[in-house]
């Protein structure tokens, strides 16, 4: 039996907003592994899989006597939610692990669909500050919460992707993206927020580029990212449900600039879905606005599973998992543990960013400020905004 000892605080958590950490004299609680091996079902809502798909089933195939087999399945991430409330309502939760970026896991921390790991399992978690680098410490601490586990980080975005071929001067600064958008409608376009990577950072970005005056405030404090996003919503004919299909159609030729992030630029032309000759650019001022991805268990599984997917969570913080993430440039970089040079990735990985990451962007990363996203409450009102304000007649949800 495993013994989960609750007077350990989680390093480096305690008195962050949304941290809870338990008095240093609270009573333990045991958890015990299955004494035969559990089905694992695994949903991914944040094409996670593609960076950690390999290292779970090294885990599944390395602990036998704990798990029988692992289901994965994908679902599009505003979706989940609803449906694990109806699961937890019916008390009936057929999902064990949920890989998800910020839209769905904030409407779990919203709703209540997560169990607290950090606070009601230290002992089987490593302390967070002994293994995550400063900046996925800081989504983790800010962002994660009790609930969510990061397991991959990028600086992400937002960035800028054109056709050099289409768009012989890229624009500098906010302005100019503005005045070329409306010089070239239905040229460019970024997917819908709650559901894209790029077009979370690039509206979380927005209010330091632009200079409001709370860019922790989406609803009192942004407004001159309303009234930007607006005047943009002029030259857009869509906002896509996700972004593949932007990369999907900048591919074919109907837009000639969309929004993209580190990963994104660099994956897609790994995978010569769009041209390896596409460019990229920052605007004046970026912020840049981290990206990173959790592991999270539902309320309502039960305690034989928790204490499987707690074990398989901490083997995917170890440093040869974590390796795997740098994938082919698909989260750039990829782990959020401290010490994983490239080096330790395989080899794969290693050619596949040599010759498709660009030199520049060490610099670039390091040039501009990165900041703590938005809350879980605020960037769900962000959302909600924007779906209500800006996209509400042009997107397919």
């Amino acid at each position: 039996m495993i013994l989960i000892n609750r007077r350990q605080a989680i390093g480096g958590l305690a008195g962050v907003a949304g941290i809870s950490v338990l008095p240093r004299f609270a009573s333990s609680q045991s958890l015990a592994l299955p004494s035969s091996p559990v089905a694992l079902n695994i949903i991914d809502v944040a094409g996670n899989l593609q960076l950690t798909q390999a290292a779970i089933e090294k885990f599944a195939k390395e602990n036998q006597s704990l798990i029988s087999k692992v289901i994965f399945s994908r679902a599009p991430s505003p979706e989940l939610p609803a449906k694990l409330k109806a699961q937890q309502t019916a008390n009936r939760v057929d999902i064990d692990l949920v890989l998800t970026g910020p839209g769905a896991m904030s409407d779990g921390i919203t709703q209540g669909l997560w169990i607290d790991v950090w606070t009601k399992y230290p002992d089987l978690l490593p302390r967070a500050d002994a293994i995550y680098h400063e900046k996925a410490l800081m989504m983790q601490k800010n962002f994660g919460q009790n609930e969510g586990v990061a397991v991959v980080y990028s600086p992400s975005g937002p960035l800028f992707e054109y056709a050099p071929e289409r768009v012989k001067t890229a624009p500098k600064n906010a302005e100019e993206l503005l005045a070329w958008v409306k010089a070239n409608p239905g040229r460019f376009c970024y997917a819908r927020p709650v559901n894209s990577g790029p077009g979370w950072t690039f509206l979380m970005a927005m209010p330091y580029i632009l200079g409001d005056k709370d860019p922790s405030d989406p609803i009192n404090g942004w407004e001159k990212t309303w009234t930007y996003l607006k005047e943009l919503d002029q030259g857009i004919d869509y906002y896509p449900p996700g972004t593949t299909a932007t990369m999907k159609e900048f591919a074919e030729g109907t837009r000639d600039m969309v929004v993209s992030t580190f990963g994104w630029d660099i994956n897609p032309r790994v995978l010569g879905v769009v041209p390896k000759e596409a460019e990229t650019f920052a605007l004046e001022g970026t912020h840049w606005v981290p990206d990173t991805q959790f592991m999270c268990i539902p309320r309502g599984v039960n305690n034989d599973k928790v204490a499987v997917l707690l074990k398989l969570m901490s083997f995917m913080l170890e440093p040869a998992q974590q390796a795997y993430t740098y994938d082919k440039g698909y989260f750039y970089p990829g782990p959020a543990v401290k010490d994983v040079p490239l080096n330790l990735a395989p080899q794969e990985s290693q050619d596949v960013i040599a010759e498709f990451g660009r030199p520049t962007y060490e610099a670039l990363i390091a040039k501009y400020p990165v900041e703590v996203p938005l809350k879980p409450r605020s960037l769900v009102a962000a959302f909600e905004k924007w779906d209500r304000e800006v996209g509400a007649n042009k997107m397919n949800k």
